[in-house]
């Protein structure tokens, strides 16, 4: 397949596609998410503003497949919930008028739960259904795929092709020690003050259990609802950045431009992929 790359973030769909195809072009707006991504795969994405992208630029590339994953902030529980009416839908919405025009034989999208009977949800299955192509709304957790994370999320798949639902693994998630840094960042452990204010409301864990909750672009800030934090003989500490990308399922060596700080390093992981549930989507292609 030749692929779109379609707010490209970290790369992760380039990750989740293996042999299945190459990506010709990557397009996100954040740079330091794609100062990341040439650091990791060599390639930089093209720093433009989808919703500013016209059609004859996107088939200039000559890919059938688009995969996507756009931002969840219009869909997810923490969100304002105002969907199609987000500003930050606006790329999408774009993206929805270039589709009606000239469809790729392919697309998958990722996104947060809400995002199923959604506005947005809505406006992808009249496209798809316009065109006559076949689609699956997936919906499955890392969970399963043996990573200690609970990260649900939908997989829209769009096909001109019929397409068939695949068996979701049932692989028992690893311990969390599996994950974690051979040395620790001293500087991620929580001042006692900090833990007397937020810990009825945070999430702890230990190096033996086998899970965490959804690490979030918030992280590197707030204390509740954001993610899991590390009990440890020495105290309460957050999962540094590299922990929080191995249970995203990213390449080992996979690394950060030197200059970014750790609350961009979180932010960047929050709008991340899980690269193992992120491939079986793509094998249902």
């Amino acid at each position: 397949m030749r692929v779109l790359e379609l707010f490209s973030g970290l790369g992760g769909w380039r990750c989740a596609l293996r042999n299945l195809g190459r990506v010709v072009a990557a397009y996100d707006v954040s740079e330091p998410a794609n100062a990341t991504y040439a650091l990791n795969h060599g390639d930089r994405p093209k720093s433009r503003e989808i919703a500013n992208v016209p059609l004859a630029e996107l088939a200039s590339h000559g890919a059938e497949t688009w995969l996507m994953s756009p931002p969840c902030q219009p869909f997810c529980r923490m969100g304002n919930h105002q969907g199609l009416d987000d500003p930050r839908s606006r790329a999408f919405r774009h993206l929805m008028d270039l589709f009606r025009e000239a469809p790729p034989d392919y697309l998958v999208l990722e996104n947060v739960i809400g995002f199923l009977g959604s506005d947005a949800h809505t406006l992808l299955t009249e496209r798809i259904r316009a065109h006559g192509m076949h689609q699956l709304d997936l919906q499955a957790c890392p969970s399963r795929f043996g990573l200690p994370n609970q990260r649900p999320r939908v997989f829209i798949v769009t096909s001109r092709k019929p397409l068939h639902p695949r068996p979701m693994p049932e692989l028992p998630p690893r311990p969390l020690v599996d994950f974690l840094d051979a040395e620790e960042d001293q500087a991620l452990y929580l001042q006692p003050e900090t833990l007397a204010r937020y810990h009825y409301g945070m999430d702890f864990v230990e190096p033996r259990d086998q899970r965490s909750t959804c690490f979030i672009g918030g992280y590197g800030r707030r204390f509740v609802g954001s993610g899991s934090f590390l009990r440890t003989e020495r105290g309460v500490r957050r999962f540094s950045p590299t922990e929080v990308a191995r249970l995203l399922g990213l390449p080992d060596g996979f690394s950060f431009p030197e200059a970014l700080s750790l609350e961009v390093r979180y932010r960047l992981l929050g709008n991340g992929l899980s690269i193992p549930v992120a491939a079986w989507a793509l094998d249902h292609l």
